[in-house]
């Protein structure tokens, strides 16, 4: 693994809580996993799925602060429920904290949450591994969605999508506008009558 990556650990180590840290990893190690399936660059991956939740264990006032801080948008929506921020705020930090230039990579840790219409590879296997991460508590399905992550990505990312969607509503979550958004666009791009 290039230095760069053990550099990162080591200080992510230090920044998140250790059920976070091993999260962080989960989901790195399971990035570069769907990466190699999909002939998708696992540098990237790596770096991506490292990433993802670096402003993750920042406190929701803190999140906010700093968002308005660096000029980041911040929707109503996130006010209310600020851990939604911690994507966009970590596509921040992995550039200027962290020095990623990569504008794939950015993305990736900026929609790995609700996710966007039109997501790049990289997007959809960071979105998925986040969900799908050995160490993930135990969703109902979660057999059957890591397996279908590494025979059908688009028909994974819609069933998690919906599911998310299902699970936000029977617990009255206010749901992203984006997170409804994606899955649209997915429904539509997949022709699902569900």
């Amino acid at each position: 693994m290039d230095e760069k990556i053990l550099k990162i650990q080591h200080t992510l180590k230090k920044e998140l809580d250790e059920n976070r840290y091993h999260h962080t990893l989960g989901v790195m190690y399971t990035s570069a996993s769907m990466a190699m399936r999909y002939d998708v660059d696992v540098q990237k991956a790596l770096y991506a799925g490292l990433l993802h939740d670096c402003a993750k264990c920042i406190p929701s006032d803190k999140k906010i602060h700093l968002c308005e801080k660096y000029g980041l948008p911040v929707s109503s929506v996130e006010k209310k429920n600020p851990s939604l921020l911690h994507a966009r705020l970590g596509a921040y930090l992995a550039h200027e904290k962290y020095g990623v230039k990569d504008e794939e990579i950015i993305c990736a840790i900026e929609s790995h949450t609700t996710g966007r219409p039109g997501m790049s590879m990289l997007e959809k296997i960071v979105y998925i591994a986040d969900y799908i991460e050995p160490g993930r508590r135990e969703l109902p399905n979660m057999a059957d969605v890591r397996q279908l992550a590494f025979r059908d990505i688009d028909e994974c990312l819609y069933r998690i999508l919906k599911d998310s969607l299902v699970y936000l509503d029977s617990k009255n979550i206010t749901v992203d506008p984006m997170t409804q958004r994606t899955y649209d666009y997915y429904k539509k791009e997949m022709g699902k009558e569900d």
